[in-house]
């Protein structure tokens, strides 16, 4: 008998901390502490220890972390800022927001991050910076991509939405560029109650400029020094999100567990590629991402047996109509047109069950074999 099993399930993910969130709530709104404020602050500490960096600036989403970070690094009209073909519009839209040109390379054919390969060819005199996208969880292969950048005095901004907790070795995501952009978006790994997001740095100058753009450029109350943004966290997402925090080790190991079953039922099949984790990494797995052949007609008997999957991301960045600008065509990077054609995101999340992983397993391997 079938039975609806959905993409993602925040309910059951929020009902064991209910009452620590219905306290917080209840506090903010007793304090009056609305914009930023002190349960913003207290978060910024725990989330900048999380990560092993010095300083978290919470902001209202995950794109204002991008587009300040660029700000933060002097980039703007004139320079050209590289990035993957396959990731959420965001990243690219905020290299536009500078002013800067995306400069759009392909992505590796096993990780699905940006490949570093390809990243030394697009660099010209007018570069400026890499956006690394540590994608569906996973770590770029960041020492390459470091050793390039080195090598060419670029400035390394890592777009880590998708990688809370993600590491190479005993470095987390967030800690290995010279600033990083984190999303809160509810569905993420570590998600606010709404929207968020926060920008990670070990340079103390930046931090503090970020920290006043993010407020109309302020250096003190109406000293408008900056040019600035109405980008401040919501002092409610702040309190929501400590909360949260505490729990990500535990939510995250639940997805890894998942991930494992995942590939225990799949990899006798020679019809569908399962996800790679790269050595001496830690994938987090915010998309259990699998390439299958005839993707749709196999979406749509999923759903028939009650199974939500996704498709992340249907369309790569070259081809988007509002990237019409860069001039690209299809097959310009045809690692990422495949996967867009081939991608599905199977359910996972720390609350999925093994006997919910066994149904999906089953009825996915029956409808590739009977396809």
């Amino acid at each position: 008998m079938s039975r609806e099993i959905p993409f993602l399930e925040l309910k059951d993910l929020h009902a064991p901390i209910m009452g620590e969130l219905e306290t917080a709530f209840k506090n903010v709104m007793s304090e009056s502490s609305f914009s930023s404020g002190p349960h913003v602050e207290a978060f910024e500490r725990d989330f900048a220890e999380f990560v092993g960096a010095s300083d978290a600036i919470g902001v209202n989403s995950g794109t204002s972390a991008l587009h300040l970070s660029m700000l933060a690094c002097g980039i703007g009209i004139g320079d050209e800022v590289i990035a993957p073909a396959m990731t959420f519009i965001a990243t690219v839209s905020a290299i536009k927001y500078t002013g800067a040109k995306p400069v759009i390379v392909d992505i590796d054919p096993d990780t699905y991050c940006i490949n570093p390969k390809q990243i030394e060819a697009a660099i010209t005199e007018k570069t400026k910076a890499i956006i690394v996208v540590h994608l569906y969880g996973q770590a770029a292969d960041m020492y390459a991509i470091r050793a390039i950048a080195d090598s060419h005095n670029l400035v390394i901004i890592e777009d880590a939405a998708q990688a809370h907790g993600a590491s190479i070795g005993k470095t987390n995501c967030g800690n290995m560029g010279d600033l990083a952009a984190f999303s809160f978006y509810p569905g993420k790994n570590l998600g606010a109650c709404g929207e968020a997001g926060a920008i990670v740095t070990n340079d103390r100058s930046k931090t503090e400029k970020i920290r006043s753009m993010r407020d109309w450029g302020q250096l003190g109350k109406g000293n408008h020094f900056y040019e600035g943004f109405n980008y401040r966290m919501d002092g409610l997402q702040g309190a929501f999100l400590g909360i949260k925090l505490k729990y990500l080790k535990q939510w995250s190991e639940s997805r890894i567990n998942v991930a494992s079953l995942y590939k225990n039922l799949l990899n006798k099949s020679d019809t569908i590629k399962l996800p790679y984790t790269r050595e001496n990494s830690v994938h987090v797995f915010h998309i259990f991402a699998v390439l299958v052949s005839n993707r749709d007609e196999i979406l749509k008997k999923m759903k028939a047996r009650g199974i939500h999957c996704g498709i992340h991301y249907p369309t790569p960045i070259h081809l988007h109509n509002n990237m019409g600008d860069l001039s690209h065509k299809v097959g310009d990077f045809p690692v990422a047109e495949k996967v867009s054609k081939e991608e599905i995101s199977l359910p996972i999340h720390p609350s999925l069950s093994e006997k919910d992983v066994n149904y999906i397993s089953e009825n996915l391997k029956y409808i590739l074999d009977s396809n």
